[in-house]
C-alpha cells in the first residue's frame, strides 16, 4: 500500500449562506465554489519525500518515487520519479504496467503516471478486471481507506476522498459540527443540533413553513379579551369600555366603582352601576340636568300636594306644608289675609302689640353663618319717633339676632348653624317710641322658618 494523506470537504451548500467549505473558494463571476489548488497556495503542503497532488476539495501527499517513466511512445507524465511498492495507505500493492492497445506506440500514451518496476497492467487505484480492462478500486467499500471515524469516505476514480456529512466541516482533519446558530440561520430562537439546527419562535409567533422565519400570531382572532382587543407585534393588549378597568389577569374587565372615588361625586347619594354610576335625591327633590345635583321639587306648582282649596300650599326645600286660613284670636280682628289688628279703642289691647303680621320662609339645613335671612322696617313713620327692633320670642337656642341697619329698619341674622328638619317660629318685635306725644307701641312679625332636612 502507498502512503497518502487525503483532504476533502463537502461543497458549498446553496440556500444556507454565500460561503464555501474548506478546500473551495467562491467565484464571484460564476457564483460557484471552485476547487483551491492547495499545492500552489499552501506553502510546504507536503513534507519530506512526499509530493503534493491536488484533489477536488483537497490534496494528496504521495511518495516522490511512486511513479516512473511512461510507456514507450507516451507523453511525459507529471511525475518521473522511480516508484516502489508501499503498503502503508489503501492502494494496491502490485502496480503492473497498463496493457498497451494496438497502435499505442504511434499515438500519445496515458496522461496518468504509471508504476515502474512492475508488470501490472493498471495505474494506481485500478485493478485488472476479468475482461482484461482496468476497473476502479472502491476503497470505501473495501474499507481500505484511511478516513478517520468522523469522516465519510467518497470513492473517486483511482482513489477516494474523505469528506464530512452535511452540518459538519473539516477542522484539523476532524469533522466538527457546524453551529448554524452563530450565523443567524433562525430569525428568532435557534437550537444547535449535531449536524443540524432547529428554529423556534418567541411567544406570540408561529414558525413559518420555511422552518426559519416567524410570523406574528393575531391573538385577537380568538377573542381573548372580555371587551376590546388590540393586536401588537408578538403580543396583544386588552382594553375596557368606559367605566371598567382591566383586571390583574390582563384580559377581563371589572366594573369601576366611581362612587368610592369621592363623596362629592353626587350631591346626595351615589349608586354604582355596571360601567357607570347614578345620583339619586331624597323625597321632595329631583336630579338636576347635570345628573349630580338635587333640585327642590315644588309640589305647590306641580300640584303634587294634599292641600285643600281652603288652605294655602307653601313650598320649602325638600317639602311643602299646607297653611290653614288665618284665624285671629280675640281681641285681635282680621285686618288682611296675613295680618291681625288689636284696636286702640279696645281696652284689652292696651298692653298688646298693635298688629301681628304672619310671614313664612324656608332655610337650608346647615347654612353657613353668619347669614342675613330676613329684613323688617317701619312702614309708618311719625315725627319725633324712633324704633327699636328685637326678637321677642322663639330664640331659645340663640341661633338668631337682630342687627339694626337704620333708625327705621333691621336685619335678622343667622348666627349659628341650624339643622333640620325643623320648624322655628320667631316673634320679631318693632317698638315705636315717640317722646313728643309720650307714645310707646309695638308691632309683631310672626316669622315661621321651615328648616330643610338636607343642605340643598
Amino acid at each position: 500500500m502507498l502512503s497518502a494523506l487525503v483532504f476533502l470537504l463537502c461543497c458549498f451548500q446553496p440556500g444556507k449562506s454565500q460561503r464555501c467549505t474548506e478546500g473551495f473558494a467562491y467565484d464571484v463571476r460564476s457564483r460557484l465554489c471552485i476547487d483551491v489548488d492547495e499545492c500552489r497556495t499552501v506553502p510546504g503542503a507536503c513534507r519530506g519525500d512526499m509530493r503534493c497532488v491536488n484533489q477536488n476539495g483537497g490534496y494528496l501527499c504521495l511518495p516522490q518515487g511512486l511513479y516512473s517513466q511512461p510507456f514507450a511512445g507516451a507523453e511525459s507524465p507529471s511525475y518521473t520519479e522511480p516508484l516502489y511498492p508501499d503498503s502503508s495507505v489503501g492502494f494496491p500493492e502490485q502496480f503492473p504496467p497498463p496493457p498497451i492497445s494496438p497502435g499505442a506506440g504511434s499515438g500519445p500514451g496515458p496522461s496518468y503516471p504509471i508504476v515502474g518496476r512492475s508488470s501490472a497492467p493498471c495505474i494506481l487505484g485500478y485493478t485488472l478486471g476479468e475482461d482484461g480492462t482496468c476497473v476502479d478500486i472502491d476503497e470505501c467499500e473495501a474499507r481500505s481507506h484511511q478516513c478517520n471515524p468522523t469522516q465519510v469516505c467518497i470513492n473517486t476514480a483511482g482513489g477516494y476522498s474523505c469528506s464530512c456529512t452535511e452540518g459538519y466541516w473539516l477542522v484539523a482533519g476532524q469533522c466538527q459540527d457546524i453551529d448554524e446558530c452563530r450565523y443567524g440561520y433562525c430569525q428568532q430562537l435557534c437550537a444547535n443540533l449535531p449536524g443540524s439546527y432547529s428554529c423556534s419562535c418567541n411567544p406570540g409567533f408561529n414558525l413559518n413553513t420555511d422552518s426559519r422565519t416567524c410570523e406574528d400570531i393575531d391573538e385577537c382572532g380568538t377573542n381573548p379579551c372580555t371587551h376590546g382587543c388590540l393586536n401588537s407585534y408578538g403580543s396583544f393588549m386588552c382594553n375596557c369600555d368606559e367605566g371598567f378597568e382591566l383586571a390583574s389577569d390582563g384580559t377581563t374587565c371589572i366594573d369601576v366603582d366611581e362612587c368610592s372615588f369621592s363623596d362629592f361625586l353626587c350631591q346626595h347619594t351615589c349608586i354604582n352601576t355596571p360601567g357607570s354610576f347614578a345620583c339619586t335625591c331624597p323625597p321632595g327633590y329631583y336630579v338636576f340636568e347635570d345628573g349630580r345635583s338635587c333640585e327642590d321639587l315644588n309640589e305647590c306648582e306641580s300640584g303634587n300636594n294634599t292641600c285643600t282649596t281652603a288652605q294655602v300650599c307653601f313650598n320649602f326645600q325638600g317639602g311643602y306644608t299646607c297653611l290653614d286660613p288665618l284665624i285671629c284670636e280675640p281681641p285681635y280682628i282680621e285686618l288682611s289675609d296675613n295680618q291681625c289688628l288689636c284696636s286702640a279703642e279696645n281696652p284689652a289691647c292696651r298692653e298688646r302689640p298693635f298688629t301681628v303680621l304672619y310671614r313664612h320662609m324656608d332655610l337650608s339645613s346647615g347654612r353657613s353663618v353668619p347669614a342675613d335671612i330676613f329684613q323688617m322696617q317701619a312702614t309708618t313713620r311719625y315725627p319725633g319717633a324712633f324704633y327699636i327692633f328685637q326678637i321677642k320670642s322663639g330664640n331659645e337656642g340663640r341661633e338668631f339676632y337682630m342687627r339694626q341697619t337704620s333708625n327705621v329698619s333691621a336685619t335678622l341674622v343667622l348666627a349659628r348653624p341650624i339643622r333640620g328638619p325643623r320648624t322655628v317660629v320667631l316673634d320679631l318685635e318693632m317698638v315705636t317710641v315717640n317722646n313728643v306725644i309720650n307714645f310707646r307701641g309695638s308691632s309683631i312679625i310672626r316669622l315661621t322658618i321651615f328648616v330643610s332636612e338636607h343642605p340643598f
